[in-house]
């Protein structure tokens, strides 16, 4: 079996930590803080992130970067987007030059507005790279309930390498060499799953839901080829399958902030309402910042960074996506 690492033991980390060692591998796991840590080794559960749930035995949580990352052939990257830049300059000292980075973080960089993988290349070179992506719901694999994800990397070695890594009899993995397809996708859909929320959330019915996700799959897209991804990784487990996944299922945290939007409250009070990261709501300001520079127009994400961060009311933007200028389905 590789040595194999998970850096982060949020939801996510925690969860692909688990099904790692049910997949008989020896799994190190950090966790930022020692007390989770301690409780992981100790107790066996991670009570913050995955209530309810026994880990398995085979996981060795630390809070020592250096411990968890010195021996491992492939680190799966499980960081909040705000924080990457920091760990993955971090692994740069920690983790061997051969070591391949796995990013599993669905985000954009504020600010530089690149993708994870781009900052782990800025950070850590000469690693290998690759991305984990698609439809995953944290809760669900850690129960091992049966996911499927796809693994991207510009090396398809690498792909494969981390494919037979990380694939067991309840997760299985595709490759890709569409990195930035794959990346967009994870990133650009937990705007859209905001809007879906908002949906809910001021009581509107499946056929409102049903164009905004729709619609919400043609603007990613748009921008994703732009930037030099592929319009058939958009309609596949990293695009359509996450899309959906993250629009209507009840374990979305983003789709969690979108309705009590919509329900009426504050955006401070929505993302309080969870203790975990949202990443569409500083993804909304990167995305429309990218489109911008990209000459692509994104009413969705364009009407979610007025209603995020500029103060406008939920109903109003949604009427107002309702009444721009008629035009063409199809370009």
């Amino acid at each position: 079996m590789a040595e194999l690492s998970v850096i982060g033991a949020g939801s996510w980390g925690t969860a692909l930590a688990a099904h790692l060692a049910r997949s008989g591998h020896a799994v190190r796991l950090w966790a930022r803080r020692p007390d989770v840590a301690s409780t992981i080794n100790e107790r066996h559960v991670n009570p913050d992130y995955l209530p309810g749930l026994t880990l398995p035995e085979g996981i060795r949580a630390t809070a020592d970067l250096n411990a968890a990352a010195g021996a491992a052939d492939t680190l799966l990257v499980v960081v909040p987007s705000a924080f990457c830049r920091d760990v993955y300059r971090r692994l740069a000292g920690a983790s061997r030059r051969g070591a391949v980075l796995v990013s599993a973080t669905k985000g954009l960089e504020t600010g530089t507005v690149l993708r994870m993988s781009e900052v782990a290349a800025e950070e850590a070179p000469g690693r290998g790279l690759a991305v984990l992506s698609g439809p995953s719901f944290a809760l669900e694999v850690a129960q091992g309930q049966p996911t499927t994800v796809v693994v991207a990397s510009a090396d398809p070695a690498i792909a494969e390498s981390v494919q037979r890594a990380v694939s067991g009899r309840t997760f299985r993995a595709y490759t890709s060499d569409d990195v930035p397809g794959v990346e967009l996708a994870g990133a650009l859909k937990n705007v859209i799953a905001i809007a879906a929320g908002i949906v809910d959330g001021l009581g509107y019915g499946r056929n409102t839901a049903a164009a905004l996700i729709t619609r919400g799959l043609a603007e990613i897209t748009r921008l994703s080829v732009a930037l030099g991804g592929r319009s058939e990784t958009l309609s596949g487990l990293a695009g359509l399958g996450d899309l959906v996944l993250t629009c209507t299922g009840t374990l979305s945290r983003n789709r969690q902030v979108g309705y009590a939007l919509g329900s009426g409250r504050s955006l401070a009070e929505a993302v309080a309402s969870t203790h975990m990261v949202a990443e569409g709501v500083p993804t909304t300001v990167a995305a429309c910042a990218l489109a911008e520079r990209a000459g692509i127009e994104m009413p969705i994400a364009e009407q979610m960074r007025a209603v995020l961060h500029e103060g406008k009311p939920a109903r109003a933007a949604l009427d107002e996506l309702m009444l721009r200028s008629l035009k063409r389905e199809v370009d």
